[in-house]
């Protein structure tokens, strides 16, 4: 049983304004930067077994400050960069809400193809795939961290939750915002999203436990079971 920690890189300059992409050149804000420190800090209790992270410098940069502390190296996957937004990189946002394929971004994201660029469908699909050669990679007791972008994500979480790309728009990624998956041999089960705080430590499994054996109850609760009942 594999557990993904899913990271999304802190505020930027272009965070909310523009739409970035692979901009090069973005950098954590201030802001950013106190929000990726903030993160480690969360993160701090947790081991973790490895630290993945897109290419581009924002989400290098958050990764980086969660890697500081433990000493350890962070490895790139380029499945984890950005969506290739073609011509619509670097432009502000108000000025493409205006563009007739905007709407269909919106509500059919799989039927888009960015104009020069990629389809969202094929940012899961590269994106989705990574994670599965991750997880073998690192085996069914990892517990890992990947710092990516909000698109990245959230089609991420799509798949896990078995939605159909069309629905990813309804799942939020906020900057330095921690969603986690913990992937079994019958299915995925999302146990954050959007998440900003909180204790992490209870993210690996109890050593000797079902969920740590692969078994089906990844919360040790009843609610994967009995809807979450309680004990009487």
């Amino acid at each position: 049983m594999t557990t993904l920690l899913l990271a999304r890189h802190g505020l930027t300059p272009l965070t909310g304004p523009v739409l970035a992409g692979w901009t090069p050149e973005v950098h954590l804000s201030d802001a950013g930067r106190a929000q990726a420190e903030a993160l480690a800090l969360r993160l701090a209790p947790l081991e973790l077994d490895a630290i993945v992270s897109s290419p581009l410098e924002r989400c290098q940069e958050t990764a980086q400050a969660i890697a500081g502390g433990r000493g350890a190296q962070v490895l790139t996957d380029e499945r984890f960069g950005e969506c290739r937004y073609g011509d619509w990189t670097g432009r502000p946002l108000a000025e493409l809400a205006q563009d007739p394929l905007w709407p269909v971004v919106q509500t059919h994201p799989s039927a888009v193809t960015f104009p020069g660029g990629e389809s969202l469908p094929s940012v899961q699909h590269r994106a989705v795939a990574a994670v599965r050669e991750w997880n073998a990679r690192l085996g069914p007791r990892a517990v890992y961290l990947v710092c990516s972008h909000g698109d990245v994500i959230k089609s991420i979480v799509a798949d896990a939750m078995g939605l159909h790309l069309d629905q990813f728009q309804r799942i939020a990624a906020d900057p330095a915002s921690l969603t986690v998956i913990r992937y079994t041999p019958m299915r995925p089960f999302v146990l954050r999203l959007n998440d900003v705080g909180g204790d992490v430590t209870g993210l690996r499994p109890r050593e000797g436990s079902e969920e740590e054996d692969g078994g089906e109850n990844p919360t040790g609760s009843d609610a994967a079971v009995g809807g979450g009942s309680g004990t009487t």
